[in-house]
């Protein structure tokens, strides 16, 4: 029997030498689990800076690029603006000049008629022929 204990601690001994490495073996594959894990936080943390680093980027070139827009149709416009500003002096210029000989036939009208508007309005209230309203004549 004494044999068999001894030999039954001596099966009993690997299998729980077994049991030990498999223990440390689990704990090796945590331990890697737990690495890769680490490792795969760094990767997506590296995603995201890399991605709000493009945003950033993206909107810089996008405001160069609005910027370069706007300069270059404020150009267009300036040359735009001088290329037709000669006709609009040319216009202004036609425009006053009308205007200045309407004003001269104006002035000429009033002179020639200023006395016969003033003769009408002194007849008017100087010369009062006396006449009973029209209404009055009605009843009558």
């Amino acid at each position: 029997m004494y044999r068999r204990r001894g030999l039954q601690r001596q099966r009993a001994q690997p299998k729980r030498f077994l049991d030990l490495q498999r223990a440390g073996q689990q704990a090796q594959n945590i331990q890697a689990l737990l690495e890769a894990e680490k490792e795969a936080a760094k990767v997506v943390q590296q995603a995201r800076q890399y991605r709000v680093q493009r945003l950033k980027d993206a909107r810089s070139e996008a405001a160069k690029e609005i910027e370069a827009y706007k300069a270059s149709k404020d150009q267009e416009f300036k040359a735009f603006e001088a290329s037709h500003a000669g006709n609009t002096q040319t216009v202004q210029a036609s425009i006053d000049k009308d205007t200045e000989v309407k004003q001269q036939e104006i002035r000429a009208q009033y002179e020639g008629n200023k006395e016969k508007v003033v003769q009408k309005l002194l007849d008017r209230v100087i010369l009062v022929k006396p006449e009973l309203h029209r209404n009055l004549k009605k009843l009558n």
